[in-house]
């Protein structure tokens, strides 16, 4: 192996980490989100957040994803009777940085949606960690177990 090889085997791994790495962060955070939610509140199982590695499948299952996080949230927040300003949290910041990912694999249009696909991208994180930390603050919902009710 000649230097340039090297040199260029070094940089790809380096850019797959440079990006690889932010996006399982990503994922095990968004996952996490719908760990938090009860099962009868989410709208899509936390593992399932792992197909958006699967690279242009990716694009149509954002929309699943963000869909899904924001019905799952909402849900949780009517059972816990959380106060929430937003009817379906995140969703309107996540459609948007999902229809700049998709703008991403149309040349030239691409270089126009990369940086704010990016800014859209961390907003939608930090939404969605506001709306993880009102989970955090707010004691889960117990389930009455079936039956007669005292009152």
């Amino acid at each position: 192996m000649d230097n340039t090889t090297i040199i260029r085997i070094v940089a790809g791994l380096f850019a797959m980490g440079v990006f690889l790495v932010p996006a399982i962060l990503y994922l095990v955070f968004l996952s996490g989100v719908l760990k938090k939610c009860s099962p009868p509140s989410r709208t899509m199982q936390p593992g399932l957040v792992w197909l958006l590695l699967i690279p242009l499948f990716n694009l149509i299952w954002n929309f699943f994803v963000v869909l899904a996080i924001a019905d799952s949230l909402a849900n949780e927040f009517r059972l816990r009777n959380i106060a929430s300003d937003d009817p379906t949290p995140g969703k309107s910041v996540g459609v948007a940085l999902c229809v700049c990912y998709a703008c991403m694999i149309v040349p030239i249009v691409n270089l126009l949606a990369m940086l704010p696909a990016l800014i859209l991208w961390i907003v939608y994180w930090v939404k969605i960690a506001e709306f993880s930390r009102r989970l955090d603050f707010s004691p889960a919902a117990v389930a009455m177990p079936p039956g007669p009710q005292w009152s």
